[in-house]
């Protein structure tokens, strides 16, 4: 499946019989060598909170907290293999996630983020940097610039995901551009892929941070490179996130079995 672009292997795991190694996620995940995806993720049933679970990987295999586009596409294979109405629920270890789905558009209400930061600066190889940061499941640093697609995201976004401010997790780095009021255009590089079509939870925090910085009103227009919009909705009160909301497609690509 995709949402946005960014891809994902999904597998319906509810009877537990496979174990996957994370030689096999990542050979799965290989773009040449495997299928080919962003990241991984396994359909599980519930424990405690909701019916169902995941168990979400990114393609090198390390275990990954939370997505927004990969939440979108997990919404919508759940309700592909389940009699499941249009509203659900799933666990994730951030908190359970509440989506509705509508054909190829899934809304997803996120966890509330954390740990916001304006304003603070770095030194790069390029120079100075001012980040703007908030976890939005995972670690996102944002930065403003001119002209995102003009911006070295491979480069300067490995060395910001590794810097010693972030750590030791490191974090996420979103490279946004403004093009009008509540509308931005944001590239992404992603801790254990290198830069996506598209990243939910860096869609939010760019969007967020972006309406913070600029006084916007919710929600947010976000045009992202696989050439997808989505869309963020949120509450602020007092520097504090919250009630917010991811809209976007989620699409199958198709299905099929695999020896692994």
């Amino acid at each position: 499946m995709n949402g946005a672009g960014n891809d994902f292997l999904l597998i319906d795991n509810r009877e537990e019989q496979m174990s996957l190694s994370r030689e096999q996620i990542v050979k799965l995940c290989h773009r040449q060598r495997g299928v080919g995806a962003d990241g991984l993720i396994c359909l599980r049933n519930g424990k405690k909170d909701a019916d169902w679970a995941w168990d979400f990987y990114n393609a090198d295999g390390s275990d990954a907290e939370m997505c927004g586009n990969g939440a979108r596409c997990f919404a919508r294979f759940i309700r592909s293999k389940t009699d499941v109405g249009r509203g659900l629920s799933f666990e994730t270890v951030c908190g359970v996630i509440h989506a509705v789905v509508e054909e190829e558009v899934v809304t997803v209400n996120l966890t509330d983020p954390k740990e916001l930061a304006l304003n603070e600066t770095i030194t790069t190889s390029m120079g100075d940097k001012i980040v703007h940061s908030l976890n939005t499941g995972v670690p996102h640093a944002v930065l403003l610039v001119d002209n995102a697609d003009k911006e070295l995201v491979a480069g300067l976004g490995a060395e910001i995901r590794h810097h010693d401010h972030f750590s030791p997790g490191g974090t996420n780095v979103n490279f946004v551009q403004v093009l009008g009021v509540g509308h931005i255009r944001v590239r992404t590089y992603e801790r254990g892929v290198g830069e996506t079509l598209a990243c939910g939870t860096g869609v939010s925090a760019s969007g967020m941070i972006s309406a913070h910085l600029n006084s916007w009103p919710s929600p947010v227009r976000v045009d992202v490179l696989g050439g997808d919009q989505l869309v963020v909705g949120f509450s602020l009160e007092d520097d504090v996130f919250s009630s917010v909301q991811l809209t976007g497609p989620a699409e199958f690509v198709f299905t099929g079995n695999v020896e692994i």
